[in-house]
This record gives structure tokens, sequence and C-alpha cells, in this order.
């Protein structure tokens, strides 16, 4: 039977994530090392290992972390309300995902474009259920007529890529528009307005 952590073995787990965070969103996995998650957490290295056995075991433990409170604005959308409210309700949680957690982002996009090795698993199997429930209720709502004929997947995928790049780019989107702008607060007014006309009948 394993003992429950105490406090401070609670404390120092979620220190080591948070530095380990730090250091992912920056410098990639294969970028990041054991030393330099060491120092932003203020631990010594073996100190570390004691509560994570590798840099993959804290990767992976940030990953599913991370997935889990990706999906839940998804999981949030409701086959019984009403297809338009639904659909903006998803993108502006989506919306506030990039605005809460830009590093978490940054973090699950590099993994994506190192193909997965880590998380592959979880998208094949958690991730794609929840999606294939989820299309299946958008074409539901297409056969009733309540919204716009679209291929359901990816108009959940377009969801992910206007949401998501204003925390994977946001250096470059903050440097086009300038100083004295708000990007969340302009995009969020923009994409409703774009997926208001795009699900219209």
């Amino acid at each position: 039977m394993t003992r429950p952590r105490t406090r401070i073995q609670t404390k120092n787990s979620e220190t080591i994530l948070e530095a380990a965070l730090e250091v992912f969103s920056a410098q990639g996995f294969r970028g990041a090392t054991l030393d330099q998650i060491a120092e932003v957490a203020g631990l010594s290295k073996p100190n570390l290992l004691y509560y994570f056995p590798s840099k993959e075991a804290m990767h992976r433990a940030l990953l599913t972390r991370m997935l889990d409170t990706w999906l839940d604005p998804l999981r949030e959308m409701d086959a019984g309300g009403d297809p338009v409210v639904e659909i903006l309700g998803y993108v502006r949680r989506k919306m506030e995902l990039s605005r809460d957690y830009p590093r978490e982002s940054r973090l699950f996009a590099n993994e994506i474009l190192q193909g997965g090795p880590r998380i592959r698993e979880a998208i094949e199997g958690d991730l794609k259920a929840l999606v294939d429930e989820k299309a299946g209720v958008l074409a539901g709502w297409m056969d009733e007529g309540r919204i716009a004929r679209l291929p359901p997947h990816h108009l959940i995928f377009s969801v992910w890529a206007l949401t998501q790049h204003y925390a994977d780019f946001d250096m470059q989107v903050r440097a086009v528009l300038g100083e004295g702008r708000d990007p969340l607060a302009e995009a969020g007014a923009f994409l409703e307005t774009l997926f208001r006309k795009l699900l219209a009948t």
C-alpha cells in the first residue's frame, strides 16, 4: 500500500513540476536539462530525482495533467443546448485557456511537433474518443438543420487552431498588433463574429 504524500512532499512535487513547465515550454523537451529544472526549482538534482526518476517522467506528468485540462472545455459542450451558444461557449473557454495557460499550450505544441512520443497513447485514446463523441453531436445538429453543414471534426480542429494560436504565437501577435492593443479581447470578438457567420444556416 502506497503511503499518502506529506504536505512537504506535495509542495516539492508541485515546485518541480512548475519549474519543469517553465523550462520545457521555453526550451522544448530536447533542449531542457535536469540541471536547468533543478536551478529554477531551487532544489538539488538528487532531490528532483527523488520525486521524479527522469526528465521524461516530469514531462509526461505535465502532459497528462495538461491534456485533462485542455479537454474540459470540449467536455462542457452540451448536446441538449442551443448549438450556436454551445459552440461559441467552447470557443470562449478555449480562448480563456490560451490566456491562462500559455506555457502549457506551448508545451503541448512542442510535443506534437516532435511526433507526440510521450502522449500518443492519450491522443489516440481519451482525446480521440471525446472528439469523436462531440463531432457526433455537431453532426446531429447539422442533420437537424440547426447549424450549417460542415465537416464536424474539422470544425473542432479550427477552434483549436484559431484559439491556441494566441498562446503559441503570442510574441508574434503582439509584435504585429503593436503596443496598446489587447490581442485576446480583439480575438474573442472576432472569433464570435466568424463562427456565428460560419454556423449560420
